[in-house]
């Protein structure tokens, strides 16, 4: 499987999910690694856009493609399996508490959630510390530019 992360330049090779322990997220909390990617190019410019905004989106950021492992199992969490409140804005508790119990479990290297900007597309959650991730490479880092048609 391959999916996708937009990453400023200098954190283009970490593969750590430090920058979400450090600020936590919708599916995962302050402390626990977790590493963000999107299952298409697109989903995961969206995610930047919805976090940093057109206007403060700096140059510098990189188009990473990341292969797992083809024997990784990625369970699908259905809309069925999440809490009412998973798509609120500001995010809820309920789905970091998921996200960190799905981490501290470590039955699979990620694991693929709805996502709250597109509805049918997904984001996969990756367990940075899960005995699978030596298998995981980035097979490309494409410098980025946002198209100057999103500032007009």
């Amino acid at each position: 499987m391959i999916v996708f992360r937009l990453s400023k330049g200098r954190y283009k090779n970490d593969l750590s999910g430090r920058g979400a322990e450090w600020y936590g997220g919708r599916w995962n909390s302050k402390g626990t690694a977790m590493l963000f990617t999107s299952q298409t190019q697109a989903l995961a410019l969206l995610e930047i856009l919805a976090n940093v905004g057109k206007e403060s989106m700096p140059e510098g950021y990189f188009l990473i493609a990341i292969y797992l492992p083809e024997e990784a199992e990625v369970p699908t969490l259905a809309h069925s399996d999440l809490p009412k409140d998973w798509n609120a804005v500001p995010f809820a508790t309920s789905t970091q508490h998921m996200g960190d119990q799905f981490v501290r479990d470590g039955h699979f290297l990620a694991i693929k959630v709805p996502s709250v900007l597109v509805p049918g597309d997904g984001n996969i959650l990756i367990n940075p510390k899960h005995e699978q991730m030596k298998g995981v490479k980035i097979i490309a880092q494409d410098p980025f530019r946002l198209d100057p048609r999103f500032y007009t």
